[in-house]
Order: C-alpha cells, then sequence, then structure tokens
C-alpha cells in the first residue's frame, strides 16, 4: 500500500506545479537550436539540450565557431550558440554526418567520512580534501541515412585517488575505458524506431533517462539507477528497444538481457544467505548455517529485463533522438510532463529465511554440499511516478524555475539493502565506507529537486546563477530503528550552477548532508538494527566543460 507520506509529497508536487503553470510567457526557441524547416518535425536533442541533426533530411546548421575564435557577443539572457557542435557533414545538405561530443567533470571536494573509513590500508581518516574525475566522456554520432543512425559512448567513471583504477575496488590508476553505449537503430515511421545494443533506454523514471550534462543539481541521487553495474552495465543495458511518439505521448521500451553479478564472496553462493557457527570438536565437530532473510543478488540470475517509461507532455514537445532527458532548461523551453515507468527481472534475487537451516559435520560445507542449499528466488519489481515542470518566468529579466520530482516503489525481496558513495573516498570494499548512504532496496522512496535561474547581471553579464535544492525521503525495510520501526534515510543538498555559457561551460557548488549508517547491527529476522544516524557534511566543487 502507499506509503502516505510519499503519496502527500507527489500531490503536493503536483499542486505546486499547476501552480506556476499560470505564468504564461511567450515561449521562444531556445538560443542554442537551429529553427526547423516548416514542414520538418523539430529534431532531437542530445544529452546537452541542444540538438544534433534530424534523421530526416534538413539543412546544416551554421557549424560552431572554432575555439579561441572572435565570436559576436549575444544579449545577456542568451549563452552563445552552440550549434551542431563538432561537426563534420559527409554530404552537401548535412544530412550524412558524423558528430562528436566530448566532456569532463572534475570534482573538488572536502568530506567528513563515515565511521571507521580508512584512507589507505590501516590508515583510518575522519576527513580529507580530494580530487576526482567524476566522468570523462566521448561521443560519436553518425548519419549516412535519414532512417539509419549509429551511435557510440566511451569513457571512465569515478577516478579517485584511492578507486577507480584497473582493479576500481583496490586501485586508483590507469581507469579503464569501455563501452557506455553501442546503438544501432532504425526509423520505421514517424511514430517508432527501432533499436538495438548497448543502450541507455532505460524505463522506470525520467531520472533513470536522465542526462549526466545538464542536471538540475550537481549529479542524480543514484538511487534512480537502482541496479547500476549489479546486472547492467553503469545504468546501460544490452537488447532490443522500441521507442517513439504519439500525439503527445513519448515512449520508451526495452528488453535486456540480465548481465551476471559476478559475485564473490559472501553472496555468491547460498551458503553466504546465511550465518555459520561450528560446534564440537574433531569427529564430533558439527557446522550450521541458518538463513538471514536478506535478499541479494542472484549469481545464477539469467531471465530478461523488462522496462519502460511513458510520457504525456502537456506543453513544448522535447527532443527524443536520444534517450537523454533534460534535467533544466535555462528559460529556453515551457514543459510539463507527467510520466510513468517500471523495471522487472523474474528470479532477480535469491535469499534464504532465518527456518532455513543446513548442517553438515566437519568445519565447513564442500562445493557440492553448498549448491544442494536450496534458496528462494524473488522477482526485482520497480514502479515509479513522476512530474517535471520547467519554464520561463520573465524573459526580459531572463528568470526561469524548475521543479521536478519522483515516486519510487522497490521490491528487491526481504530486507535488501545497497550502499553506494560516488566518487568513494574511502579505501577498501567495505560497503559503509567513505561517503556511501543507503542507495537502492525494498521500499518506498521520494525525490524533488527544484532550482530557480535568478535574473541576468546578478554577477555580471557573463556568468548566470541558479540556486537549487534537492531532498530524498527512503524508506527500506531492512533498516530498521531499535523499536522496530523503519529507519528513514534523509539526504538533503543545496548548491548553486554558475554558468559561464550554458551547460557548455559551468561550475556547480554544492552542500550535501549525509547521513551516516554505520552504527548497526543484524537482526535475528533479518535486516539490521540502526542503533543511532550521525549526519555528517560534504561540499563539492565541480567543474564542467563539453564541446
Amino acid at each position: 500500500m502507499l506509503n502516505p507520506r510519499y503519496a502527500l509529497v507527489l500531490s503536493a508536487l503536483l499542486n505546486a506545479a499547476g501552480a506556476v503553470a499560470q505564468v504564461t510567457p511567450t515561449p521562444t526557441p531556445p538560443p542554442s537550436q537551429p529553427t526547423p524547416a516548416p514542414t520538418t518535425p523539430t529534431p532531437a536533442a542530445p544529452p546537452t539540450g541542444t540538438p544534433v541533426p534530424s534523421a530526416n533530411p534538413t539543412p546544416s546548421p551554421p557549424a560552431a565557431p572554432a575555439a579561441g575564435s572572435a565570436v559576436t557577443p549575444t544579449p545577456p539572457t542568451e549563452s552563445v550558440p552552440y550549434g551542431a557542435g563538432m561537426k563534420v557533414n559527409l554530404s552537401p545538405d548535412g544530412t550524412k554526418y558524423l558528430r562528436f561530443l566530448t566532456w569532463h567533470q572534475i570534482w573538488t571536494r572536502w568530506t567528513k567520512n563515515n565511521t571507521g573509513t580508512q584512507r589507505a590500508p590501516g590508515k583510518f581518516q575522519d576527513d580529507q580534501l580530494d580530487f576526482s574525475i567524476r566522468r570523462s566522456r566521448l561521443i560519436i554520432l553518425s548519419q549516412l541515412n535519414p532512417r539509419f543512425m549509429i551511435y557510440t559512448h566511451v569513457g571512465i567513471n569515478n577516478q579517485t585517488g584511492v578507486s577507480g583504477g584497473v582493479a576500481p575496488a583496490q586501485d586508483a590508476k590507469k581507469p579503464q575505458l569501455f563501452i557506455h553505449e553501442a546503438v544501432v537503430e532504425y526509423k520505421v515511421n514517424k511514430y517508432v524506431s527501432l533499436g538495438a545494443g548497448m543502450h541507455y533506454q532505460n524505463g522506470l523514471s525520467r531520472l533513470t533517462r536522465s542526462s549526466t550534462l545538464n542536471f538540475l543539481t550537481m549529479d542524480a541521487p543514484l538511487t534512480n539507477w537502482p541496479v547500476i553495474e549489479a546486472i547492467d552495465q553503469f545504468a546501460r543495458g544490452i537488447g532490443v528497444y522500441a521507442k517513439g511518439r504519439v500525439a503527445k505521448l513519448d515512449y520508451a521500451l526495452s528488453v535486456n538481457e540480465s548481465l551476471l553479478t559476478n559475485q564473490t564472496g559472501a553472496f555468491s553462493n547460498a551458503l553466504g544467505l546465511g550465518t555459520s557457527v561450528t560446534t564440537g570438536a574433531g569427529s564430533n565437530q558439527t557446522t550450521t548455517n541458518t538463513g538471514s532473510n536478506i535478499a541479494q543478488y542472484n549469481p545464477q540470475g539469467t531471465d530478461h529485463i523488462y522496462q519502460g517509461y511513458v510520457s504525456w507532455e502537456f506543453m513544448d514537445q522535447e527532443s527524443n533522438l536520444l534517450p537523454f532527458n533534460v534535467g533544466t532548461y535555462l528559460g529556453t523551453k515551457r514543459v510539463l510532463n507527467i510520466g510513468a515507468g517500471f523495471f522487472y527481472n523474474n528470479d532477480g534475487m535469491s535469499s534464504r529465511g532465518t527456518s532455513d537451516v543446513a548442517q553438515v559435520n566437519g568445519s565447513g560445507f564442500t562445493a557440492a554440499q553448498i549448491a544442494a542449499i536450496p534458496t528462494r528466488k524473488h522477482d526485482i519489481t520497480l514502479l515509479s511516478a513522476d512530474v517535471f515542470f520547467d519554464t520561463p518566468i520573465n524573459k526580459e529579466r531572463g528568470t526561469a524555475f524548475t521543479v521536478y520530482g519522483v515516486y519510487y516503489n522497490y521490491n528487491f525481496g526481504p530486507n535488501h539493502v545497497r550502499y553506494i558513495g560516488p566518487a568513494n573516498p574511502g579505501w577498501g570494499a567495505t560497503p559503509l565506507r567513505g561517503n556511501a548512504i543507503p542507495h537502492s532496496g525494498t521500499g518506498n522512496i521520494g525525490f524533488v529537486e527544484t532550482g530557480y535561474l535568478l535574473p541576468t547581471n546578478v554577477l555580471g553579464p557573463k556568468v548566470r546563477v541558479q540556486p537549487y535544492t534537492s531532498f530524498l525521503l527512503a524508506g527500506y525495510e531492512g533498516l530498521r530503528k531499535p523499536n522496530g520501526d523503519i529507519q528513514n534515510t534523509n539526504v538533503f543538498d543545496v548548491g548553486s550552477n554558475f554558468y559561464i555559457d550554458g551547460h557548455n561551460a559551468k561550475f556547480t557548488l554544492n552542500y550535501r548532508h549525509r547521513p551516516d549508517f554505520t552504527n548497526q547491527v543484524a537482526r535475528p529476522e533479518g535486516g539490521v538494527r540502526v542503533n543511532d544516524v550521525e549526519y555528517r557534511p560534504e561540499i563539492t566543487l565541480q567543474t564542467q566543460i563539453f564541446l
């Protein structure tokens, strides 16, 4: 049953969006978008919010100015038009082309670590200033026929001083460049396109399909990618998809492989889903393993993943050539979308109940005995509903307002909770090290973010300022207070974007109020008892440039 507090948050958000929607400024096209031909639909946008050439034959937009060349100043309410970016025409009319995008997001951060964090083997550290590469990416997009597209996306993520290298959890050196996306797509007609490969046509929510280049806040809450690096490849899946738009209904549906978890250690087999105790000595020695009633990803999970997302676009239609939803349009569009999504993987999780007992003579189980221990299987069933509203407020002053809210209902099986910290500054593999928080699990999650683009010239004619705030409230059944009630996860972020040239060049300063869940013990009935939650500060300056 829907928790009343999450329903209340979503209801309040919808009411707020409706109230702000009464503002009706005259919509104008974004300065970075070339005006399409009268009979040609508006082309879809790349992950930055600026358009790529349409799949329909249209004249090529003007080439972007070379780096260092003189640019005619534009009015202070607009950034310099980026046009088609680094685009190489392969035909005179521009319908055959190669386009390149590259970007880096660099973090300078001070973190108050979770209790017990090590910065190096055996060196415990309470806090530190660190530097990291949050993302470094390259995209190559090509169209050789109006109906066909090929798309390649490679990069690295989360290289810190202690992790992210060739052995990500152990070494920080030489991070391995890997494929984020490798997609081929065919446009059947104006209503549907079919694609295949390693793709990002995710279901579930708008935020699960978000561009990493134009977030409203500094980053995503990560809860929006609930199975990241467990049964997918960095929030991407290998499979097939269908996408398109019918009237104001935009949709994307996909069927993907469930990538093997390759789990090692405790949860790689049935024995790790319980607790072992050895009693007696010599020939009387006995080992007993009792289930923990905590679900983990199923190492033998091979069923396909089914997911989808649909949204109704009440105002301006958004681009959908690529699967990257814009976080904030900076006053260049007036968008009100309501969406819903799902994610389903049969038998994606496994567990053993506290009544499941396996016993053998001796000090341990053999491989054959471990394989014979039965486990319960659980489907991964994830649902969401969300709303996105983005509008200019005063075109003359350059102000704009953005708000997004989403409700998630996650079911991973009994008492499942997973911890993640972005670009984690703690050494080792302990789940709660560094800046890790409860990332996903069985339960309910609400997330809301809002921002306001201040009038022009607040910091002079060359810098735009957009303060923002976000709040995540999650209730996972595997985290309990001493009295047995659910211990909520509350994460609060506040900060500001400083735009030098729109999303192409910006700084973001963010403060995070982060919960530390390290003071916990296992509960006999499953899950953990959280004795106390301390809140730790985290201050990050992100530098982002993309071309």
